[in-house]
């Protein structure tokens, strides 16, 4: 059964305070130039750094340098490092070597150092019959 009244009839339409097609067309339109812009600006930068850095002349090759950078400097052999240190060290604990020849001062091995501390004991001091002292 088809109704009588139609849609005109009674007035109904859509909403056209709502969306505001022609606000949205145009902000997109907007968005569209200000990307082309910031794309134009983007690429002219990058056109004048390419034409300095030509005109600077050739690029130097930073490996060809021999100069090494200031310290403290990264570790290329961490492992090789640490057993040199541990060699350098073992042959100071376990070697005879002079501190100052002239005042007749030595480093001898640490095995030797702790045999002759337990043969002789450990050094003391003088006591006055203080508090500490013994009556």
């Amino acid at each position: 059964m088809a109704d009588s009244h139609s849609t005109d009839e009674h007035g109904v339409h859509h909403e056209q305070s709502d969306v505001n097609v022609r606000a949205l067309f145009g902000f997109g339109l907007g968005l569209v130039g200000a990307a082309l812009v910031i794309h134009l600006g983007v690429w002219l930068v990058f056109r004048a750094f390419d034409a300095r850095e030509s005109a600077s002349g050739p690029l130097r090759a930073l490996a060809a340098e021999q100069t090494l950078p200031p310290e403290p400097r990264l570790q290329v052999t961490p492992r090789q490092d640490l057993k040199d240190l541990r060699a350098q060290e073992d042959e100071i604990l376990n070697s005879y070597r002079w501190v100052d020849k002239n005042a007749g001062v030595v480093r001898i091995p640490i095995g030797e150092a702790m045999r002759l501390t337990v043969q002789r004991g450990l050094p003391t001091r003088e006591t006055d019959g203080g508090p500490r002292g013994g009556r």
